[in-house]
């Protein structure tokens, strides 16, 4: 099993999702984040002062899959989050050692 955690642009959440439904992932996790990479934020002006945005709205989606579903399910968050645009977002992978579904107690696959 892997876990792929995903931060992308909050504005492309909903293609994101609607491109892991149609692969045929149906569960996973979403949390508002703030952060910033090589972008590094940007300046705003408010009431005419300016000031500077470090951290800038970001969203994180989180899901666990088997392992032979990784690639597509890699290649659909970043085809769906794509905007060629600076701070498009990361992906990252990472084995997960089990998985317990807490109602049945199934562990493994049969857990996700």
């Amino acid at each position: 099993m892997k876990k792929i955690e995903a931060i992308i642009k909050p504005f492309k959440l909903d293609e994101v999702k609607e491109a892991l439904h149609g692969i045929g992932l149906q569960g996973l996790t979403v949390t508002e984040a703030k952060g910033f990479g090589r972008q590094k934020g940007h300046t705003e002006l408010y009431r005419g002062a300016e000031y500077v945005v470090d951290f800038l709205p970001k969203v994180k989606i989180e899901l666990v899959i088997e392992d032979d579903l990784v690639e597509r399910a890699v290649e659909a968050i970043q085809q769906a989050a794509h905007t060629g645009r600076i701070g498009d977002g990361k992906i990252f992978i990472s084995t997960v050692e089990e998985a317990v579904r807490i109602r049945t107690g199934e562990r493994g696959n049969d857990a996700i």
